[in-house]
């Protein structure tokens, strides 16, 4: 995990480098000051130094301080550079691999457990990440040094440290240990608790409608209390640090002031002075700091692992779909074949959505695809451009197996408007570049002349910079329907599929854009799954399908006769005068 991490470091290396030099610099300082100040005291105690000496030792131990303090603040500086960076990297690297999944990649991983990966994990990737070129460098050298110079300097002193290291190290250890299942519980309540928020916000019109506000406060309330209660435990166990820590410091001071001075007093000052004794209570709080820094970094790490995995998970996950060697990158037509297509959406789904599926659908074709609920409109059109693969079977777009394409090159001659199509924030005219960039004002203006969307753009003081909400919640549903209708056009596919996209909208409307998709894009396959027949009746073929399977295919007329489904459709909409108007 660690490895495939590293390589989000790139261009932050030379900063993670130079944190490193820079803080063992500082340790090196930080631990000569007590040595040297210790010198400084025995000398004025046995009064073996000029005030000039004084003032000189003054003078270096400022700019000792002084440089130690400038190397710790550039490395604070180059670490939250690297840090930072780092995260960047990875964010950006998640981000970009998360674009290349298919949709059997996603539907492993929830929407929200993909935001908190890309938020709340890299979060804790990154300040593991500072710590350990700055925290878990320094507190091991400063350990290391303190060690040496104890032993040094204070010579049977120092075997206070054999004691009392150990016995901190344990409990430092035994508290992470016993704290860490809490802090791993935490991560996938944090998913749960964000998927609430998105429910929450995505359906906010149905939560009011249906007056559930206080339903959804203590759903909520319930997500943020577990991992209010798991943290509570996780820090009640971690906060029993500091009580060790101090029993250490205060061990320490006192096994060092008690022996100290009997050896001070007994010796005469021959073999133990004042100098000592007080560096050896610095380097005494310097390493017992520095093993507290240590289980706090263990601490964070730990925690960080449980995000790596989640991360590394994301990363390890290869596509579903991807190109095979030498593929086609040009579409001839709009030609569909399906030759005894099958499909299920997962290897492991006992039922197939679609099964035994043959289709011949000929360049310019206008085909009506209609069904109940679950029947498999959905998941017929989703296998032409590769959103899915099919299970079984081949599918042929312009005589070519959809497999031997380049899934760009193949994603570009297909367009497909949902009925749930998405509008991104920013202008009107923004959204509808997202067909071709590239388009013109004159085409602009044509595509939502024929997608019955210029009126209503007009009407608006802005126009084509009228400015379009987060999901386009300030436009109406059928406006919403048009506008994405329009920005599929302007894509010029050589296969337009329209998946109800226009139940929003009356059917006087619906024909006009039915026409008109007619005779601006006549060379263009239209594949239009609808759930009303006045949506498809004028279509060269109409498709029925049942459970998965075609029932029936064949002209309105023709239909009628022969299919009982489609004759039932028919007459349960015109019984009921269901035309929308």
């Amino acid at each position: 995990m660690v490895k495939k991490l590293i390589q989000s470091i790139r261009q932050y290396k030379l900063p993670s480098i130079l944190t490193a030099i820079f803080i063992t610099g500082e340790a090196i300082i930080e631990c000569a000051i007590p040595f040297i100040t210790a010198n400084l005291i025995n000398k004025i105690q046995a009064d073996s130094i000029t005030m000039p000496s004084i003032l000189k030792t003054g003078l270096l131990l400022i700019g000792m301080a002084v440089i130690s303090l400038c190397l710790g603040g550039i490395a604070g500086i180059t670490s939250a550079k690297a840090s930072a960076g780092f995260a960047k990297n990875l964010r950006g690297d998640l981000f970009s691999k998360i674009q290349t999944y298919s949709f059997e990649n996603i539907d492993k991983f929830s929407s929200a457990s993909l935001v908190t990966r890309m938020t709340t994990d890299i979060n804790h990737v990154q300040i593991a990440y500072m710590m350990i070129i700055r925290t878990a460098i320094r507190a091991p050298l400063i350990m290391m040094f303190s060690i040496v110079m104890a032993f040094i300097m204070g010579g049977k002193l120092a075997t206070s440290f054999v004691i009392i290291v150990p016995i901190l190290g344990f409990g430092l250890f035994i508290i992470s240990q016993k704290a860490m299942p809490a802090f791993h519980r935490v991560f996938k309540k944090y998913d749960r608790l964000n998927e609430s928020i998105e429910e929450n916000v995505r359906a906010m019109r149905v939560v009011k409608g249906f007056s559930r506000e206080e339903y959804e406060k203590k759903k909520f309330g319930e997500a943020s209390q577990d991992i209010y209660s798991d943290f509570v435990k996780a820090e009640r166990i971690v906060a029993f640090n500091g009580p060790l820590m101090q029993f250490c410091i205060y061990f320490n001071l006192i096994f060092v002031l008690i022996l100290g001075s009997k050896i001070i007093v007994s010796s005469g000052g021959s073999l133990l002075g004042v100098g000592e004794i007080s560096a050896m209570l610095t380097y005494g709080v310097q390493i017992l700091i520095q093993l507290m820094m240590l289980s706090m970094i263990y601490v964070m790490i730990t925690i960080s692992n449980e995000s790596i995995r989640r991360i590394v998970e994301v990363l390890d996950e290869e596509p579903s779909l991807s190109n095979g060697e030498n593929p086609n990158t040009f579409v001839k037509d709009g030609s569909i074949d399906f030759e005894n297509v099958s499909f299920k959406y997962s290897k492991q789904a006992e039922k197939y959505a679609l099964s035994d599926i043959n289709l011949h659908i000929k360049t310019g074709m206008t085909v009506g695809i209609i069904g109940g609920t679950g029947s498999g409109k959905s998941s017929l059109i989703q296998l032409i451009p590769r959103l899915y693969d099919v299970t079984e079977g081949t599918i042929r777009v312009g005589g070519v197996n959809v497999k031997d394409y380049d899934l760009t090159a193949l994603r570009d001659s297909v367009s497909i408007v949902l009925q749930k199509n998405s509008l991104f924030s920013g202008t009107i005219k923004d959204n509808l570049l997202w067909g071709n960039e590239n388009a013109s004002d004159e085409e602009i203006i044509e595509a939502c002349r024929i997608a019955q969307a210029h009126d209503f753009i007009s009407s608006f003081p802005k126009g084509y910079d009228t400015i379009i909400e987060q999901g386009g919640t300030n436009v109406s549903g059928g406006q919403r329907q048009r506008l994405c209708i329009a920005r599929a056009l302007l894509k010029k596919p050589k296969i337009l599929i329209l998946d109800d996209s226009t139940s929003a909208v009356d059917t006087k409307t619906d024909a006009h854009i039915r026409s008109g998709l007619r005779d601006y894009i006549p060379n263009t396959s239209k594949l239009i799954i609808a759930q009303r027949v006045a949506s498809v009746e004028d279509a060269d073929m109409i498709i029925v399908l049942n459970n998965g399977k075609i029932s029936a295919t064949g002209k309105h007329e023709e239909l009628l006769k022969t299919s009982d489904i489609y004759r039932e459709i028919y007459q349960q909409q015109v019984g009921r005068g269901d035309d929308n108007e």
